[in-house]
């Protein structure tokens, strides 16, 4: 006779253990028996670290999402295949910009380019691929616009910037004011980049001094810049012209990158009583080619809109 229910207990898998951490499960003094990985993947403290202070774990477990780095793998699901990647010879795509609704764009007219850009945000996306957006604001009044003028759009996507042109198809007042625009032209991306200070979320792993091959601790890069960075830590690293080693990875749409650099303390803000962490603004020292870049993409990607925008786009 057929058993069911025995049957379905034998073909159900065992469940997969959490990769999630608590707080008890982290020894401090010992240790580690697995790494620590944040909830990206990006890892903070490698298998057989010791973690020195309660402090030191308090921060963890405050500034990231540990999992243990053996069991990350096996809990992450499969991901569905993705698009294809786009040729970069071949000629951009509203698809490819990656537009989301509420994506904060810039416009000015074709005439008259040396104008600023004015802000407004896309709200749908048609078929044929036009554009609805919100009428271009300026000094809290909308721009006039007419059927069949031409302007150029400045587009703040997730992973990068990118320019285009599109013609004024229909101005709208009813149920409320909105603009549709012309499947866009010529998409360019755009790669300018500047030495400014974005916010950041980073692990860093930090040694003292700038030679050695480990690492004693772990902080969090709060802001960034192609240049350095400001890192809080649960304890003070140094004095000002102190040394440290640092390694974090930077990821982008097009790159993802590990960096290992060694780095000078600038000023340290030490915190305001026990258990409050220190932020110390460092500077590196030598980074290469790659890691340049990575460093600048980073920065570029996470740019203010209207900083970008009063560059001039050039």
């Amino acid at each position: 006779m057929d058993n069911p229910v025995a049957e379905h207990v034998e073909n159900t898998a065992p469940a997969t253990p959490s990769p999630a951490l608590s707080v008890d499960a982290v020894p401090v003094g010992s240790p580690l028996d697995w790494p620590i990985v944040d909830a990206d993947g990006a890892l903070l403290f490698a298998s057989g670290t010791i973690l020195a202070t309660t402090d030191e774990r308090t921060f963890l477990f405050n500034n990231f999402q540990p999992r243990r780095g053996d069991l990350q793998d096996a809990a992450r699901p499969e991901l569905p295949a993705g698009d294809p990647q786009t040729d970069p010879n071949g000629q951009l795509t509203v698809k490819d910009m990656h537009l989301e609704i509420g994506a904060l764009i810039g416009a000015r007219s074709q005439v008259g380019s040396g104008s600023p850009m004015h802000p407004c945000r896309i709200i749908g996306f048609a078929p044929n691929h036009a554009l609805f957006v919100t009428p271009p604001v300026h000094e809290g009044r909308l721009l006039p616009l007419s059927a069949g003028e031409n302007i150029e759009i400045v587009a703040i996507a997730s992973h990068a910037v990118f320019r285009f042109v599109c013609t004024i198809e229909t101005v709208c007042r009813s149920p409320f004011d909105y603009v549709v625009l012309s499947k866009p032209g010529v998409i360019r991306r755009l790669r300018e980049r500047k030495s400014i200070r974005v916010q950041a979320h980073l692990p860093v792993r930090f040694g003292i001094g700038e030679t050695g091959d480990v690492y004693e601790g772990l902080g969090l890069a709060k802001g960034i810049s192609a240049l350095g960075m400001s890192l809080a830590a649960s304890w003070t690293l140094g004095a000002v012209g102190d040394r440290l080693r640092v390694a974090f990875r930077l990821k982008s749409t097009d790159l993802d990158t590990e960096v290992e650099t060694s780095a000078v303390i600038r000023n340290v803000q030490k915190g305001s009583g026990p258990g409050e962490p220190s932020v110390h603004g460092i500077e590196f020292d030598q980074l290469n080619h790659a890691e340049q870049m990575a460093m600048k993409v980073y920065v570029f990607d996470r740019q203010d809109d209207v900083q970008y925008w009063s560059t001039g786009l050039k």
